[in-house]
Parts: structure tokens; C-alpha cells; sequence
């Protein structure tokens, strides 16, 4: 009533003008109840068919409404569901599906679902409340389990009626029990599975744990023995024989079937005794007091700070003493001196030559005269780039000496410098003349 009446005042004051207003609605309808037992496979189907209804029909008349609708579903008050509840849906075309296994502390408590259906045409929402009421079983829990992993089913094929009441006739024809309940279904995915390729309608597969009142049968057991344990080792199949009863519509890895006697389990339980692994009861944690005392850390400060200092100031008087006022110490400190001022000559020395090479392999005097010779470059001369021998054409100068032969005959021997280096050397050359 109140949005008419505000649609009413705007159109009086705009007159003629045409409004288009878009309302996204939001409707929240009364609580569902459902009584599930602990220990037995819940399933609650979330229909699309039902949800349409909450929501306004496609313009169009007579056009066939076929909203996208997705669920999203959390425990009131949180942002996400119990534990032992599941949901999926695979496409905003299908259905979605809450599942699991109520656990035996949930019994007797009331457990609030919010589930908000999103209409991703228009956006409108719808929310509903689905009260759990989780019942105490009977028997809880059937003594003996049996986990079976199916190869070509997906979790919400597994979990439509009809597949389930088929799976669980079969395991009946095969146990015979008297009674017998699916406990749980677990997707293969959320054990670490592998999303299959999409070829050949390939399936991710599901495992299905049913319990009985009674031991396994004779065919649940042979897969025990040591042939099919082998085989299943070697990635081969076992052979069971009442794989018959489940090969028309289920294809089971018997590899990895689980049997679990809940007596034997409890038997284990109760001899187990304490020991020194298993801390005994303190009871409840008791916090420090709010009201703390002021400790003294200057004991601590002397220990961490003074004590090292006192000690390392110890050992360098130590040290002074040794090397400044015993003769070893004496001694070593001259040695050390006269070491420092040895290598400061030899430095110096390496500094100050003129000629790279050693003077008892080099002449230092004019092969006639006797004169020294002085060396052909300054001492600032840049001799790094200089070829490591000059050519003839480049020598500085030549020095001829007469010398006799035979008797009447003179031949002139030319000395011509050369430098190897940038040093110079004297080599000898012949000519043949005569005079």
C-alpha cells in the first residue's frame, strides 16, 4: 500500500511524464520442518519448479518461464553450512541438493538453514528456512559398514531415489540383512579425486557407505584374499563373484571397497589404557592474574652486558701485557717493524727504476768508447705500447769499427742498436767489403 501511494504522488507531480521504475523483491516465506535420524543419509532436493513460483512470469504472455535460478544455503547466523552437510548443483538449470550424514552430537538440536534462491534474469531473491530436527536412530550405529567407490556415477545422480533404491537392493540381494541404511555419500572429488576428462561420458565418480545388522557375507569378503589383494596391486581386477548383481547398472572398483566392524573397533577402544603419551586432565584453563609484579631486570643486565665486557677487558690486558713487556713480545713487535720497513724499501726501490730489465743482462756502456749510455727515455715515458721489437728503419744510429782481416784487406763491422722492450741492446752486424 505504501508503494502505490508513493507512486500515486509522483505521477500527480510530474503530470504526463512516463516512469519506468525497475523493483527487485526480495520474499521470505514461512519455515520447513524435516525430521532426519542420525547415522542415515539426509537428502533435500531444492526444485527449481517450486522456486519459479516466487517469481514474477516472463513479460511475454504465454511464453514459457525459464529462469537461471542458483541457491545459496548457510547454518543461520554463519556464512556457511554444519559439517556433515553438503550441497551441489551442477547448472542454474538444475536442481540443487543438501546432503550427509547428521552426526550423533547433533541430536536433539535444532539446525536452521537459510536457503536464498537467485533469479539471474531479473535478480529477485526468495529466501526460505529449512529447520533440521535431527532424531536419534536406531541402533546408531549399525555395527557393520561397507564403503563402496562407483566409477560411473556423479554424487547427484548417486543421490536421486530411484539409483539409490536401486544400489541398495542390490547390496541386499548380496548381504541379506535385516537392516540395512545408506549412511553416507561422498563425492570422489572431495577425496582428492581428479576431475575426469569430458570424453566419453566419463564420470568423477562417488563412494556410497551403507550399514547392516549383520556380518559381511561371504562375496564382500573375497576381496580379502590374497589372489584379488595381488591383483588389485598389480591394477588388475579382482574376481568377485556377485559382481554380476551390480555390473547391469553400477560399475564397482571392488580395489577399493572398505569393511569396518564397529564391535571390533570399540573392543580396541576400551583396553586402550593411559600412558606416558597421554597427558592427564589439568581441568580448565586458568588465565594469570590481571594484577602482574614488577620484576627487576638489572640482574638480568649485568648477565647479559657487564659479565662479557668485564671478561673481554680481562683478556685484552692480557694481550698489552704479553706483546709490550715480555721479551717474546718485544722481540716479535721488531720483527714486525723490520718486516714493514723492508717491504716499504723494496716498494720504493720497484718505484724508482729506469729500465725494466735486470742491469747484469743489459749493456749499460758504448761498445767503443766506453761511455755510459743514457737511456732513451724520461722516466714519465709511457712504454706499455710499445711493440716488443722495433725494426731496423726505426733504430736511432749506427757505429762502424775498421777491423783487419788479412794482411792488406780491411773489412768494416757496423754496431747497430736495437731495443727490445724500449731497452736498449747492442747486436752485431757484418757487412762484406774490402777495401
Amino acid at each position: 500500500m505504501q508503494m502505490e501511494l508513493g507512486m500515486n504522488l509522483i505521477a500527480g507531480r510530474c503530470g504526463p511524464l512516463l516512469l519506468t521504475v525497475v523493483t527487485i523483491l526480495s520474499r521470505v516465506h514461512s519455515d520447513r520442518n524435516v525430521y532426519p535420524s542420525s547415522g542415515v543419509l539426509f537428502v533435500h532436493v531444492l526444485e527449481r519448479e517450486y522456486y519459479k513460483g516466487e517469481f514474477p512470469p516472463y513479460p511475454k504472455p504465454g511464453e514459457l518461464s525459464n529462469d537461471p535460478i542458483t541457491f545459496n544455503t548457510n547454518l543461520m547466523g554463519y556464512p556457511d553450512r554444519p559439517g556433515w552437510l553438503r550441497y551441489i548443483q551442477r547448472t542454474p538449470y538444475s536442481d540443487g541438493v543438501l546432503y550427509g550424514s547428521p552426526t550423533f552430537e547433533s541430536v536433539g538440536k535444532q539446525t536452521i538453514i537459510e536457503i536464498t534462491a537467485y533469479n539471474r534474469r531479473t535478480f529477485e531473491t526468495a529466501r526460505h528456512n529449512l529447520v533440521i530436527n535431527i532424531m536419534s536412530g536406531e541402533d546408531f550405529p549399525l555395527p557393520y559398514q561397507a564403503e563402496f567407490f562407483i566409477r560411473n556415477m556423479n554424487v547427484e545422480e548417486m543421490l536421486a531415489s530411484e539409483v539409490l533404491g536401486d544400489f541398495l537392493g542390490a547390496v541386499k540381494n548380496i548381504w541379506q540383512p535385516d537392516r540395512l541404511n545408506a549412511i553416507n555419500i561422498t563425492s570422489a572429488l572431495d577425496r582428492g579425486g581428479r576431475v575426469p576428462l569430458p570424453i566419453n561420458d566419463m564420470k568423477e565418480g562417488v563412494y556410497v557407505m551403507v550399514g547392516a545388522d549383520v556380518p559381511f557375507s561371504s562375496c564382500l569378503r573375497e576381496v580379502e584374499n590374497p589372489q584379488n589383494q595381488l591383483r588389485c596391486s598389480q591394477e588388475m581386477e579382482p574376481a568377485i563373484s556377485c559382481d554380476k548383481k551390480f555390473r547391469a547398472q553400477f560399475h564397482i572398483d571392488w580395489c577399493k571397497i572398505s569393511l569396518v566392524d564397529k564391535n571390533k573397533q570399540i573392543l580396541i577402544t576400551q583396553e586402550v589404557a593411559r600412558g606416558e603419551g597421554i597427558l592427564p586432565d589439568a581441568g580448565e584453563y586458568k588465565p594469570p592474574s590481571e594484577t602482574l609484579k614488577s620484576r627487576d631486570y638489572r640482574a638480568d643486565f649485568l648477565i647479559t652486558l657487564a659479565v662479557p665486557s668485564a671478561v673481554a677487558l680481562v683478556m685484552f690486558a692480557i694481550l698489552g701485557y704479553i706483546m709490550c713487556c715480555r721479551r717474546e713480545g718485544i722481540i716479535q713487535l721488531v720483527h714486525h717493524s723490520a718486516i714493514q720497513k723492508s717491504t716499504k724499501e723494496l716498494r720504493d726501490m720497484s718505484k724508482n727504476r729506469e729500465i725494466a730489465w735486470p742491469l747484469s743482462t743489459l749493456p749499460v756502456f758504448h761498445p767503443v768508447t766506453g761511455e755510459m749510455v743514457p737511456p732513451l727515455h724520461a722516466d714519465t715515458y709511457d712504454n706499455t705500447n710499445m711493440p716488443l721489437m722495433q725494426t731496423q728503419q726505426t733504430l736511432p744510429h749506427q757505429t762502424q769499427i775498421p777491423q783487419q782481416q788479412n794482411p792488406g784487406e780491411f773489412r768494416m763491422t757496423t754496431f747497430q742498436r736495437f731495443e727490445v722492450n724500449g731497452i736498449p741492446e747492442e747486436r752485431k752486424l757484418t757487412e762484406a767489403m774490402n777495401l
